[in-house]
């Protein structure tokens, strides 16, 4: 069991975010188990020709074979919604001494270091450079593309939930309903670690004024912790919907609802029953984002969907009316 003990004024710093970083790395942990993520089973068979290219033994390497990754490959987010490229660029600051630190707690012992870290750690810089540029060409190669879209999405819902909930219910049923694993008590928000592949020296923390921040993900089973305690207060737990990834648009029959709205608008309506972006969309019917843009205009104006901006994106949902109408 760990403990988070929350004073006065910690729950107020409490916050949520999602690291494309974070995905980035924790989509390796397919490359050891994949009959543990089968949602994205579609995605690793189109990946695997590419991931081939590139420098596979090394990413294979970035996570244990019990699903551990080192902590410096998934910082802390410092706003809610970071860019990759920003987060990779505070990975290659790592200082060395971490880096070796770090690949040993998620190893448990050094004999255990596959050789390519080993032979790696022997020239830290040039390893901690050799890692950050291989998590970038994964990511162009395999990820941003056709993947990254549809998981932002399904997080920025996740987001949009969590948020609700916490308003309409307050903190301490948000905090049970991200995992089984999680409970609210007093002031204090405990994990239970019965269950996890293995156990590491994890203590009770205090979150003391450093503010715990939440981040969903698509690869974890339970709620979970960095491996350091040390580190500033950070806890992973699973995003709602995960099951839609593997999902195919729903196809469009000659039912009423095409016949009123035509079928592009309708089959909008049916898939934006999680928010999306214009892009994510065009990207998933494989279609221009501007054809995209006019269809949403009309079932904005309709009074079908909202839209809410989260800096240069804004995300379309059904309204209750389109969800009406969609039944």
């Amino acid at each position: 069991m760990i403990e988070f003990r929350f004073e006065v004024g910690d729950l107020a710093t409490t916050s949520f975010a999602y690291s494309p970083l974070q995905e980035t790395v924790f989509s390796l942990r397919c490359l050891h188990d994949p009959a543990r993520y089968p949602h994205h089973r579609p995605w690793l068979r189109r990946m695997r020709p590419r991931l081939e290219a590139l420098d596979h033994e090394l990413l294979t390497a970035l996570t244990t074979p019990w699903l551990w990754v080192p902590d410096f490959l998934t910082p802390r987010p410092d706003r809610a919604r970071p860019a990759f490229a920003d987060e990779l660029a505070r990975v290659r600051r790592t200082p060395l001494d971490v880096l070796e630190a770090d690949f040993r707690a998620a190893y448990r012992t050094g004999d255990a270091l596959p050789p390519v870290v080993a032979r790696g750690l022997a020239e830290p810089e040039a390893f901690l450079a050799r890692v950050a540029d291989a998590l970038a060409a994964y990511w162009h190669t395999c990820l941003v593309s056709d993947w990254w879209p549809r998981v932002q999405s399904i997080l920025e819902a996740d987001l949009a939930h969590y948020g609700r909930v916490l308003a309409e219910h307050g903190a301490g049923a948000m905090f049970e309903d991200l995992d089984r694993r999680l409970s609210w008590t007093d002031g204090r928000l405990r994990l239970s670690t019965q269950d996890f592949m293995q156990q590491a020296p994890w203590g009770d923390t205090s979150i003391a004024g450093r503010g715990l921040v939440l981040l969903p993900t698509m690869f974890a089973r339970g709620a979970q912790p960095l491996i350091d305690p040390d580190r500033p207060p950070t806890l992973v737990y699973p995003a709602r919907g995960r099951a839609t990834l593997s999902e195919e648009p729903p196809p469009v029959t000659d039912d009423a609802l095409a016949r009123l709205l035509g079928r592009p608008r309708a089959g909008l309506l049916l898939l934006l029953a999680e928010p999306a972006s214009t892009t994510e969309l065009a990207h998933r019917l494989n279609v221009t984002p501007s054809a995209i843009s006019q269809h949403l205009a009309v079932l904005y104006d309709a009074g079908l969907l909202s839209r809410t901006r989260s800096g240069r994106v804004v995300r379309y949902a059904r309204t209750r009316l389109g969800d009406d109408l969609c039944r």
